[in-house]
């Protein structure tokens, strides 16, 4: 064995990169979750449907982990802090190059044990994955089995937010049956979560038992009857009416008109930003998107569309990383407008969240005024998403909640602003800002990566790839007989151990 020359334990990886912390509706999600008796299931209402069948390395894995399906070798606590999931402890070797992960006593949904090999298989069919999950992007990854219950992850440099990374349901764990020839992995009943998948109607509904053998204990509801409802009035109505127990992203302008108590809202690290497509089209000139950005109002929608769930956005990252006001810096050096002289361009969104298309509307009228032709194109996510990442639209509104991925600033800009990153609504592809965000990774005191963030956020917003529009507040409809709802502001948790009516 090789001695560490450095250790860190969990809980004790990086301190708090998110301020705040998880509330709820009559309690935490881990509370009195030994599960005795049999509560009823939970009908929830979700917004957004599976768009690749459930695959794990993409947006659905959201959904798996919200609806408490999958879970990793670490999770994010409440402050930010990676805290043991699958793994009950860690240690960093060879300068952060690798870290070994000590595994829990656990079971898969299938009755299989949880193993190393297992864990070490999982690992490297995920980053073998095309296109990688967002949480690995830049970073080249490989896992090894070292005996039965330990597992050796490494990267090709220093990774010092390696645990942080593990926590993102990208990169849950599947038992060996989950993965197909195809290089398709099946999430029915090969997870890890209290709750299993047990049946899939398309992209509109789920249904997911209780998982007994859990190793955090029996859940209290026995099962989990999930719909996909893109319609934001729908979900409220459906609250209302009690068809559901639960409605995720509840549409401020239906906020009024649901019973007292029932509306519960969150500040969260998501942001709604105009993502202009640097690659191709009208806004590859770096003065019509000074124009852009010149025309854009963010108070009109904040006050007209958000009414009061909104702040004007000041950055990438919002209200509830408090740390990131007092090191933001005005990005300098950015192009001169260009007259926009009747330019055509097509702005797309996606109606899931209602707020998305009334913005899009304020937008279209303020960059009209400023000389643009513009044209709407609004669908589901699950219908836009592949032309999104194609690059067919010149400019993009959408929402998007930075701390999501690994819980970690520098993460997010590499997946959605570098050259390599997966998420790149941009196309942003800027050797400044590729240098910038590597040299923030390379920082391991929280401090220190912090201040190197804010400075790749200056040299992103320099560009004008991303004009940040909000910082939101996230409201959720809990029905009142409902305990123990998750209101995470990370948006991973949506029902936990405790969950009950």
């Amino acid at each position: 064995m090789r001695s560490p020359r450095l250790r860190l334990t969990a809980g004790l990886l990086l301190a708090p990169l998110l301020t705040g912390c998880f509330s709820a509706s009559g309690g935490d999600s881990s509370s009195d979750s030994s599960g005795a008796g049999d509560g009823a299931r939970l009908r929830v209402a979700l917004a957004f449907p599976p768009a690749e069948n459930y695959s794990p390395y993409g947006q659905d894995a959201i959904d798996l982990s919200r609806l408490g399906v999958v879970e990793g070798l670490t999770r994010l606590d409440a402050n930010g802090t990676a805290v043991p999931a699958l793994a009950t402890s860690w240690s960093s070797e060879q300068g952060g190059r690798s870290w070994l992960f000590t595994l829990r006593d656990a079971r898969f949904q299938d009755g299989t044990e949880v193993t190393a090999e297992a864990v070490a298989v999982a690992l490297t069919r995920a980053a073998g994955a095309e296109p990688a999950p967002a949480a690995l992007s830049g970073v080249r990854l490989t896992a090894a089995a070292v005996g039965a219950d330990r597992v050796r992850v490494a990267t090709t440099v220093a990774d010092p937010v390696l645990p942080l990374r593990l926590s993102n349901p990208g990169l849950a764990v599947f038992s060996p049956t989950a993965y197909g020839k195809n290089g398709k992995v099946n999430p029915v009943g090969t997870a890890t979560g209290p709750f299993e998948l047990t049946r899939i109607t398309g992209d509109t509904a789920a249904a997911l038992d209780r998982f007994d053998d859990y190793w955090g204990g029996r859940a209290q509801a026995s099962g989990i009857d999930a719909k996909y409802v893109s319609d934001g009035t729908a979900r409220a109505n459906a609250l209302r009416t009690g068809d559901v127990d639960i409605a995720e992203a509840i549409p401020v302008a239906q906020v009024a008109a649901l019973d007292k108590g029932t509306a519960h809202e969150v500040n969260t690290a998501r942001n709604t930003s105009l993502y202009l497509n640097t690659r191709k089209g009208v806004f590859k000139d770096a003065g019509l998107r000074t124009a852009a950005r010149e025309a854009i109002d963010t108070t009109a929608v904040v006050k007209g569309v958000y009414e009061g769930y909104a702040e004007p956005a000041q950055g990438l990252f919002g209200q509830a990383l408090t740390w990131a006001a007092g090191r933001r810096t005005v990005p300098a050096g950015r192009a001169a407008a260009t007259d926009a002289e009747g330019r055509s361009i097509t702005v797309a969104t996606y109606s899931d969240r209602p707020e998305l298309p009334e913005t899009a509307q304020v937008l279209q009228q303020q960059l009209e005024q400023a000389g643009f032709t513009v044209r709407l194109e609004v669908r589901t996510y699950a219908r836009l998403e592949g032309d999104l990442l194609a690059g067919k639209f010149d400019a993009t509104v959408a929402s998007r909640n930075m701390m999501l991925d690994t819980g970690d600033p520098v993460t997010v800009l590499a997946g959605d602003y570098t050259c390599d990153g997966s998420y790149n609504l941009s196309f942003l592809c800027d050797k400044g800002v590729d240098a910038l965000v590597a040299a923030a990774g390379t920082k391991s005191d929280p401090a220190e990566r912090q201040d190197a963030a804010m400075k790749a956020e200056a040299a992103i917003l320099r560009t004008d790839a991303v004009i940040p529009l909000v910082h939101l507040k996230v409201v959720t409809g809990i029905g009142r007989s409902v305990k123990g709802a998750v209101l995470d502001p990370y948006e991973r948790e949506f029902v936990g151990t405790g969950t009950r009516r």
